[in-house]
């Protein structure tokens, strides 16, 4: 049985649903960012007791399969932006379309009327998210971010940083105090 939690966006996330289920004796095969596999059924009490906990943690279980859609293709972004070593070499559309074996047109249509932003904005939300954090850490610079990210090329990657912070690259990494969203409002 698979059990779709929102706003699980990160590995501590991760920890505090396997502490919950753990707490509850719900025992699970796997806990992946937005999906958790449990063994066997839980009860109406044990379903009831893990929403409750979750949404104490700020996370929430999920029941509506539109939203579970939702989650799911915001989780195989924040998978491929902030997760993995190098974006998937093939364009955005097809790689979304074969983690999720739906329509791609179908999930674009679904994630921009239920969340009201397009799936390419939000790729790029969560790119310039990434981003910071890489400008944050100082080990790459910017033409190793851009290459990083797939960005044509460092004044592309500029633009588009300036047009969703106004600020430019350079101008973010001497800020004292650096903001940077949480994955979950993004």
């Amino acid at each position: 049985m698979k059990l779709y939690i929102k706003y699980m966006v990160s590995l501590r996330c991760k920890m505090i649903v396997q502490e919950t289920l753990d707490k509850f004796g719900i025992h699970h095969e796997a806990v992946d960012l937005g999906v958790v596999e449990v063994r066997d059924d839980i009860s109406g009490v044990q379903h009831n007791q893990l929403k409750t906990a979750l949404l104490a943690s700020g996370l929430e279980l999920m029941d509506d399969k539109k939203a579970i859609l939702i989650e799911k293709i915001k989780n195989v972004i924040i998978n491929m932006v902030h997760y993995t070593d190098e974006l998937p070499k093939t364009n955005n559309s097809v790689y979304i379309q074969s983690k999720l074996d739906y329509d791609y047109t179908y999930l674009t249509n679904l994630f921009s009327e239920v969340t009201g932003v397009t799936v390419e904005h939000y790729i790029i939300a969560q790119k310039i998210e990434r981003v910071k954090e890489l400008l944050l850490y100082d080990e790459l610079n910017l033409t190793q971010i851009a290459y990083k990210l797939h960005y044509s090329s460092v004044a592309h990657l500029s633009n588009q940083f300036k047009k969703v912070t106004g600020l430019t690259p350079s101008f973010f990494k001497r800020l004292k105090h650096k903001k940077r969203l949480t994955l979950e409002t993004i």
